[in-house]
């Protein structure tokens, strides 16, 4: 207990607790203001499914770093290429599409490559398994000798 009769937190506990780009921290003025948007603008985003981020228990907005980025992004492809809300938004789909097939080849490549040495594991073990006395297979030589069957005549039945 600290000086007021409050209960320290252990210090464990201040570890277990990790800021990552996904955790929402910031409400919609400092998320305006790191965007360099109005906080209007951010909830027009939100309404349009440009930039959704996550909500309180009182529905309160909390944006992450990557909300922030997202905001800087759709702000440059809006301002300086041009491009309309509705076509900002496809290129968003279509960059998280982008994404989530690249982590699933990477997964995909993980399991190949697993499965790859699995094989090779497994194709070593036959290899051991072998016994030793057995002489090695080795391509024979065509001969130049032919060989000519005939069959037997048939006998006449009475």
């Amino acid at each position: 207990m600290d000086r007021d009769g409050r209960r320290r937190q252990s210090a464990s506990f201040n570890r277990s607790y990790q800021l990552t780009e996904e955790t929402p921290v910031y409400v919609i003025s400092v998320a305006a203001q790191l965007s360099g948007l109005h906080p209007q603008t951010l909830r027009q985003y939100d309404r349009l499914g440009l930039v959704s981020p996550d909500r309180t228990a009182g529905r309160g907005r909390r944006y992450s770093a990557r909300d922030i980025e997202l905001l800087r992004q759709v702000q440059q492809l809006s301002q300086d290429e041009g491009i309309n809300l509705a076509g900002i938004k496809r290129i968003i789909e279509l960059e998280n599409q982008v994404a989530a097939l690249q982590a699933r080849v990477a997964e995909l490549s993980s399991a190949v490559d697993g499965a790859a040495a699995a094989m090779r594991q497994r194709e070593a073990q036959v290899h051991a398994s072998y016994r030793r006395d057995l002489v090695p297979y080795q391509d024979v030589q065509q001969a130049s000798a032919l060989v000519v069957w005939r069959p037997k005549p048939k006998r006449p039945t009475d």
